[in-house]
Parts: C-alpha cells; structure tokens; sequence
C-alpha cells in the first residue's frame, strides 16, 4: 500500500462558528457537531477566531480510491504507530483517508511505516 506525504503545516482547531472559516482555504476538514465546529487546516491560513487550536500537525493519506468494503486499513496503521508511541488524528473524504501525525513524530512515522512494507511516496 502506498502512502503519500502531504508537505503541508497544519493546524486542529475549534471555531465558534462556520462563518470564521474561509472557504476558499487549499487543504482543509470541517466537522461540526451539536457540540462543537472543528477545522483542520494549514496552519498559515487558520482562521483568526479560534476557541482552541493545535498546530504542529503534518499529514499522509493512503493513495488511491478506497472502498468502503475495505476493512482495517487504519487500524493497521494506527497499531503500528501506537506500538511506537506515536498518536494520530484521521480525517476522512469519500475516497481516501487522511493520517495527521505530529510534526515532531512525522519522520519517525514515516520510517516505521516504511519498515512494516508501505510504500512513502
């Protein structure tokens, strides 16, 4: 399986409304809930508002389309990097998986992922 780099900062944070989020942005994942509206973006273009953030995130998405009948592609993933001490943040599209990694972490991620067979593109 390949997995290919996103050369991107990113942000997580929380807005207080969808209206403080810009969307003409490049790369980002809106989730909202009766809760809360959180973003997933580059970090040079967070919005201004925040009520909480976290930056220093770097991401990798599985390549090609995924079906839905495909099962444990994450949890392969997330067990290799768990058995690293390694924590991950996913966001979703319909056809792929996105894997944010720590930016302090991002390398060794990447070298153990390689070890276990993936392919870093």
């Amino acid at each position: 399986m390949q997995l290919k780099r996103i050369d991107l900062d990113l942000t997580v944070c929380q807005v207080p409304s969808v209206k403080d989020i810009d969307l003409d942005l490049g790369f980002y994942f809106i989730g909202r809930t009766a809760d809360e509206i959180s973003l997933v973006c580059q970090t040079d273009k967070t919005p201004a508002h925040t009520t909480a953030r976290e930056d220093g995130w770097r991401a990798f998405r599985i390549e090609g389309t995924l079906d839905f009948s495909l099962i444990g592609i994450l949890s392969k993933i997330s067990t290799i990097l768990a058995a690293h001490h390694i924590g991950i943040f996913a966001v979703f599209t319909f056809n792929t998986d996105y894997i944010l990694v720590k930016q302090d972490n991002f390398d060794q991620a990447m070298d153990v992922l390689a070890e276990s067979g993936y392919e870093i593109l």
